[in-house]
C-alpha cells in the first residue's frame, strides 16, 4: 500500500464529503479512491468512515487520524515547496476565483507577462462575485474586495483600490444630481449591489473630513457582479460607487461622471484568500505576488480629468 497516497485520499473525502468528489479533485477514478481508504483501515485495523448510500460519516478514530494526516502532508507539501522554490519552476494547474472586472481590466491584459515567467503553470480561472466550495471545487485562492469575514480562511492583502461614485449624464438628466449622500436614501437611485454571504446589498459608505456616512440606499435593480453593476449604471439606471479602474474607460468617453466630489469613500481592501487546510504552494505563492504587482500597477495611475461639458445622451426611456 502507498500511504502516502492513501492518506491524501483519505483527508481529501472528508474535505469533500464523498469518494466522488475526492476522486474529481484528485484526478483518480473512484474505485481507486476507494480502494485506497479501504487499504488504509486495513492497515490501521480501524474503520475511519462510516459510508451509506446518501453520505460519507467520520468516525471517532477517523477524526483523529484526519487531524494528524493533515499535519504530516502539510509538513510534507511544505518541505518539498522549500526544496522546489530553489531547484525548479512551480508547476501544475492554478484554480483561482475572481470578479469579472478583474480577470477582464487586470489578469487578462497582462496573462503573456505571467506566462513568460511561469510557463509551467496552468490557470484555470473562474469568474464571478460568488461564494465557493474551496475544497470540493478545488480552488486554491480566490481574490476578494472587502475585509475578509470567514474565519475558515487565510488571508493575504494585497492592495486597495481609491473608490468614488458615478453616475451616467442620462440619469443625471432624468433624475438630477444628488446633493448630498443622504438623497441616495431618500429622493435619488443608486444600483444596487448584493453580497454573496448574506445576500444583501451592501451600504454606500461617504466621507468628508471627520463625518463619515453609511447609508442603504434605495434601488430599483441590484446585481452580484461587477461588470453588470457597472453596465447597470452607464444605462442610467442609478448611482454607483466603484473603483477607478473600473470606469476609467467609461469617464474617459464622458459615459459616466464623478458626483458627489466633495464626499470620499475609504479605499476598497483586495485580499487573497484560501483555506486553512489548503497549503500555500508555491506555484500559489508566484501567482499572488504577481497579482499584487498588477493590482499596485492599477493603483498608481492618476485620476481621470472629467469631461467639462454639460452634454447629455438623449435615450427613450421605456
Amino acid at each position: 500500500m502507498d500511504q502516502l497516497s492513501a492518506m491524501r485520499a483519505f483527508v481529501r473525502v472528508v474535505e469533500t464529503g464523498n469518494f466522488t468528489r475526492a476522486a474529481a479533485t484528485l484526478n483518480m477514478p473512484k474505485t481507486t479512491v476507494t480502494n485506497l481508504v479501504q487499504s488504509l483501515e486495513r492497515h490501521l485495523r480501524t474503520t475511519l468512515l462510516n459510508r451509506t448510500t446518501r453520505r460519507v460519516m467520520v468516525t471517532t478514530d477517523g477524526a483523529l487520524y484526519y487531524e494528524r494526516a493533515m499535519q504530516i502532508l502539510s509538513e510534507l507539501d511544505e518541505l518539498d515547496g522549500s526544496l522546489s522554490n530553489s531547484q525548479t519552476q512551480p508547476s501544475g494547474r492554478l484554480r483561482v476565483e475572481m470578479a469579472g472586472a478583474f480577470a477582464d481590466l487586470v489578469v487578462i491584459p497582462n496573462i503573456c507577462d505571467f506566462y513568460q515567467r511561469y510557463p509551467q503553470i496552468q490557470l484555470d480561472i473562474g469568474v464571478g462575485d460568488r461564494l465557493v466550495d474551496y475544497i470540493a471545487e478545488n480552488v486554491d485562492c480566490a481574490l476578494r474586495g472587502g475585509t475578509p469575514t470567514d474565519l475558515s480562511l487565510i488571508s493575504r492583502k494585497v492592495g486597495e483600490l481609491p473608490m468614488q461614485t458615478y453616475a451616467s449624464p442620462f440619469y443625471i438628466e432624468n433624475f438630477g444630481a444628488p446633493r448630498h449622500p443622504q438623497d441616495l436614501e431618500e429622493t435619488h437611485f443608486s444600483v444596487g449591489y448584493l453580497n454573496a454571504q448574506s445576500g444583501r446589498v451592501l451600504p454606500m459608505e461617504f466621507r468628508k473630513g471627520e463625518e463619515e456616512i453609511e447609508i442603504a440606499p434605495r434601488y430599483i435593480v441590484s446585481v452580484n457582479d461587477s461588470r453588470t453593476y457597472v453596465n447597470a449604471a452607464l444605462s442610467g439606471i442609478g448611482v454607483i460607487q466603484a473603483p477607478r479602474f473600473m470606469v476609467r474607460e467609461a469617464v474617459e468617453r464622458g459615459d459616466l461622471v464623478k458626483i458627489l466630489p466633495e464626499w470620499d469613500r475609504d479605499p476598497l481592501p483586495l485580499y487573497v484568500v484560501y483555506p486553512q487546510t489548503r497549503h500555500l504552494s508555491n506555484k500559489v505563492r508566484v501567482f499572488v505576488d504577481w497579482l499584487a504587482k498588477q493590482i499596485q500597477m492599477i493603483t498608481r495611475e492618476p485620476p481621470v480629468e472629467l469631461p467639462k461639458t454639460n452634454k447629455t445622451k438623449h435615450r427613450e426611456v421605456a
